[in-house]
């Protein structure tokens, strides 16, 4: 049995002011929209407390949904994002929400999370899009968290991104998601993906191994619009379920190529201004090398969006007009690049 609520039903305001370390005196509990959360549940507290106290709080929760329970423990989801605020988040320059309280059963994997509210902070809307100096202030950012873990030495329990489940998963993602977004965008699909159909799933295994050669460093993993806050010109990542260690470059292609819409990619040499914030940071890194590390990373992360487009609920109109974004941004990025001759 756990000795922590795994359920908002099960919170009481005795628990909350001895983890807290204040006197909640009572608290409200305040549900987000469909699409918040979709691998755990998350919910916001109102708390009736002392003014100089926080006035709310994140509470993070597990999935009620089994087959989401499932995915997260296949990948150890939970246990990556409570390690992260455990153990890691102090460690390194990157701004995340303060957690106040976290724990989880290993046996079980239930868990609870109390994060700081950020909902005073505008966030990032992977359909809508960013501007070019927002694309700077993330690039910045990534480049920040990216040298403060260069070679993730001091992460020895932290999980490589190539790992079993990982490359069985994205396999089985696309192979499943390739025919249903072929039939379902068959407009987005440019001549040169075509290749893809046949030799995705046996490069895959390749394309990871690329991506985890030294250097490696913290991959937040996850590293999209609508896991960023923005706090004027500083960014603050959320959804830190994903953390892994990687090339510096998943973070990198994963936001460019399927967050930033292709006329703000052709303002700027993306790609360029990541290198230059990295190495100004002390990196000794070159930016050839970068180049084609991010080139790699670009067409492994195709699977991901072939797999979020592949799994579409169609009464679901974000989620269909999320789907069609990320797989457009994806396609046409990869054709720029010309990344599928990686493939030949």
């Amino acid at each position: 049995m756990t000795h922590f609520p795994t359920t908002p039903n099960a919170l009481s305001a005795d628990w909350l002011s001895d983890v807290l370390g204040f006197t909640v005196e009572n608290f409200e509990v305040t549900y987000f929209a469909e699409g918040i959360g979709i691998l755990s549940m998350v919910t916001r507290l109102l708390l009736t407390t002392a003014p100089e106290n926080p006035q709310s709080l994140i509470a993070k929760f597990p999935s009620p949904n089994a087959t989401n329970r499932e995915i997260t423990r296949t990948y150890g989801m939970y246990a990556r994002e409570v390690m992260f605020y455990q153990d890691i988040a102090d460690k390194l320059e990157m701004r995340s929400p303060q957690c106040f309280y976290t724990a989880i059963d290993s046996a079980t994997d239930d868990f609870v999370m109390l994060l700081e509210d950020l909902g005073h902070l505008p966030v990032g809307d992977q359909v809508t899009g960013c501007t070019l100096a927002e694309a700077k202030s993330v690039l910045s950012a990534a480049a920040a968290l990216h040298a403060s873990s260069w070679l993730a030495t001091e992460f020895p329990n932290l999980i490589s991104h190539n790992n079993p489940a990982q490359c069985a998963g994205q396999i089985n993602g696309f192979q499943i998601g390739w025919p249903k977004v072929n039939a379902m965008f068959p407009e987005l699909i440019p001549r040169s993906a075509q290749i893809a159909s046949e030799r995705m799933p046996h490069f895959v295994p390749k394309l990871l191994n690329e991506m985890c050669q030294d250097p490696i460093c913290i991959s937040h993993g996850d590293m999209r619009l609508d896991n960023i806050f923005f706090d004027g010109s500083e960014c603050v990542f959320v959804d830190l379920q994903s953390v892994a260690t990687s090339a510096p470059e998943q973070d990198v292609a994963y936001f460019i190529t399927q967050s930033v819409p292709p006329a703000v990619r052709a303002e700027a040499d993306l790609v360029a201004y990541y290198h230059s914030e990295l190495t100004k940071r002390g990196i000794d890194y070159d930016l050839a090398r970068c180049r084609e590390r991010y080139r790699v990373c670009a067409l492994y992360l195709m699977c991901f969006a072939v797999s979020i487009a592949g799994e579409l609920d169609l009464q679901n109109e974000r989620g269909q007009t999320l789907g069609r974004t990320l797989l457009s941004n994806s396609l046409s990025a990869l054709d720029e690049l010309n990344a599928f001759e990686l493939l030949r």
